[in-house]
């Protein structure tokens, strides 16, 4: 006897932890107590950079940041562990990136922080911070970036219902999703065995 599989219309589920916690609104109370946690993070920081004229008109504590990444010890070990990153922090350096990039890093944490505050393009504003926790973590900077990146994968993965106790109720109702499509079907069993003599 052999089984024959009729894998046609197959749809792989994920398990019910993973669907309640990324795709049900009940779970977006979960997301609000990480977002408004992570959002304060990221205003705090921008809070302190906007206020610092090193980043926001001259640039120049960001310069000092990267050129404390990539400089080389005489003993130890460097900041940044892969040197195509110091590559790209030195290309920075040497064309005065920090006079529009210090402005951008402190101006983008404080919006990444009210983003994630109020639930607005709560996908987007994670998705923004998590690039500038794994770029500060390449710079050699651990400090609280690992747990930030993970939280912010986490709001990344759940964008449908993490900004849903927010302004995302609202703003993706308005402006609508980059998809269109109809509603799915309750789960139904995803493979048919027929016994075969």
């Amino acid at each position: 006897m052999s089984a024959v599989v009729n894998r046609k219309n197959e749809r792989l589920q994920d398990p019910p932890f993973a669907q309640f916690l990324f795709t049900d609104t009940r779970a977006a109370w979960l997301w609000l107590v990480v977002r408004l946690w992570l959002g304060w993070q990221w205003v705090e920081a921008g809070l302190h950079k906007v206020t610092d004229p090193g980043w926001v008109q001259t640039g120049e504590s960001a310069r000092g940041f990267w050129e404390r990444a990539v400089a080389i010890p005489e003993v130890g070990r460097p900041a940044i562990s892969f040197d195509w990153y110091r590559s790209l922090l030195q290309m920075l350096i040497d064309n005065d990136a920090q006079r529009y990039l210090g402005p951008a890093i402190a101006y983008g944490e404080l919006l990444i922080g009210i983003g994630l505050m109020v639930g607005a393009f709560t996908g987007i504003a994670a998705f923004f911070g998590a690039l500038l926790n794994w770029n500060f973590m390449m710079a050699g900077t651990a400090s609280t970036n690992p747990l930030l990146l993970v939280l912010a994968v986490g709001i990344i993965m759940a964008w449908k219902v993490a900004g849903y106790v927010g302004a995302d109720y609202f703003l993706l109702r308005f402006l609508g999703t980059p998809w269109r499509g109809k509603a799915v079907p309750p789960a139904t069993p995803a493979t048919t065995v027929a016994m075969v003599r």
